[in-house]
């Protein structure tokens, strides 16, 4: 047993904290940027497949104090790296640092890897090499002022790469932060969580995350890790594979209804073909149109969006045209424009007046840096969780919606100032 850590994205600690207990049985410890849980090489590999907040899963081997990179060179020459690679294998080493007085982490990243090697060699005569794209063996440094931690990182790849999503770049909504808005609301894929909608779903990556959990299809089931080539897991292999095919027999139809879309025909389309290298094309409705005019599909449910903002915007007229988007929006940070055109504020003003009318008794979930949003909206949250888009602090606000009024059946005034909870 070994005491795991699970780093997740700012705001997600107590979520995946709140996950992994489901998932394991075991109580795990949150902490600033993830959490830590006792656990095994089957937990290990339970975790990547099963997590969907969590952005790897980390076996640490050695921590201890430094000053400089003979200090790092000294703490990684107390692992027996023969445990974990052979000369014939691949290594790379990442390095992060938090206040860290070293001048290079390129140089960390090297002493590192020198004593892996000279670890190797002194054994078996021969040292394995270094892969910085696909290695057998991702080890991963940690700095801070005084203290070093090095990990090995089960994971490889971050867990937010589900295996289904074609397009190489990288998405400002990854799909662990899709998982913890569908997590901070309380949406689990069940009957009585109510239908859920994004009408303005771009690329699809949070109804196809919640699709995902409506079919019980586990996050990590269209993927390879790290860790199936690691030798202190060859031992597992049987247990890998029971997992997988555990995985496998919880898939079922969905229990909710799914509905997105956006306004744009290409994006629709683009969220549709990511829809069905994910599996679940079946359990979306998608729909192209306007989030400022389209009705509600069914009598009640939940709306979750991350509508654009701050760095996906360019202004008005920069674009080209009324609605038009790159088919990659998700891909990249400027969005062309607002479904229906004009400012952010009227944008706001008017989708929220446009559910007052239309979308009573549904519950939105938006997700914003605007701390402001509830002012521009004129309705009050009746929550709001702050989560990060990457380097971006969010909020993600939740409006109860009634009949021409906010929450509580009451009017929110323009300029009313916002509730926090």
């Amino acid at each position: 047993m070994t005491a795991l850590f699970l780093p997740c994205g700012g705001g997600v600690e107590a979520l995946l904290a709140d996950e992994v207990l489901r998932i394991t049985g075991v109580a795990a410890e949150a902490t600033r940027g993830g959490v830590w849980v006792q656990g095994d090489e089957r937990m290990a590999m339970q975790l990547n497949l099963e997590s969907r907040l969590a952005t790897r899963v980390l076996w640490p081997l050695v921590d201890g104090p430094y000053r400089d990179e003979h200090d790092l060179y000294a703490l990684a020459r107390r692992v027996d790296w023969n445990h974990w690679i052979t000369p014939e294998q691949t290594l790379r080493v990442d390095v992060s640092a938090q206040r860290s007085p070293l001048q290079s982490l390129n140089f960390s990243a090297l002493r590192i890897k020198d004593a892996v090697c000279d670890t190797v060699r002194e054994a078996t005569g021969a040292r394995p090499s270094v892969d910085t794209r696909w290695p057998d063996l991702p080890i991963a440094l940690f700095v801070g002022p005084e203290h070093a931690t090095l990990y090995i990182d089960t994971s490889g790849e971050a867990l937010f790469k589900r295996g289904w999503r074609e397009d190489t770049g990288e998405a400002p909504l990854k799909e662990t932060l899709a998982a913890a808005m569908l997590a901070a609301a309380g949406w689990q894929g069940r009957a009585e969580d109510g239908a859920l909608l994004d009408p303005c779903c771009g690329a699809g990556t949070i109804v196809i995350e919640a699709a995902q959990m409506a079919c019980g299809i586990a996050p990590g089931s269209q993927r390879r890790f790290a860790f199936e080539r690691m030798l202190p897991f060859k031992p597992f292999a049987a247990d890998w594979r029971e997992l997988q095919r555990a995985a496998k027999v919880r898939e079922h139809a969905p229990t909710v209804a799914l509905f997105a879309g956006d306004v744009s025909f290409r994006m629709t389309d683009f969220a549709t073909r990511n829809a069905e290298r994910a599996g679940v094309r079946q359990a979306i409705e998608f729909k192209t149109a306007d989030a400022l005019q389209r009705l509600p599909p069914v009598a009640g449910g939940v709306i979750l969006m991350n509508p654009p903002y701050g760095e996906r915007i360019d202004a008005k007229g920069q674009g080209s045209g009324r609605g038009e988007r790159s088919e990659n929006r998700e891909s990249r940070a400027p969005r062309e424009n607002f479904e229906g055109g004009g400012t952010p504020a009227e944008f706001f003003s008017s989708m929220a007046g446009h559910w007052k009318r239309h979308y009573a008794g549904w519950t939105a979930w938006l997700l914003s840096p605007e701390m402001k949003l509830p002012t521009l909206m004129r309705l009050k949250e009746s929550r709001r969780v702050p989560l990060f888009n990457g380097a971006i602090e969010c909020r993600l606000f939740r409006f109860d919606m009634t009949a021409g009024a906010g929450p509580g059946g009451r009017a929110a005034p323009a300029g009313a100032p916002p509730q926090q909870v």
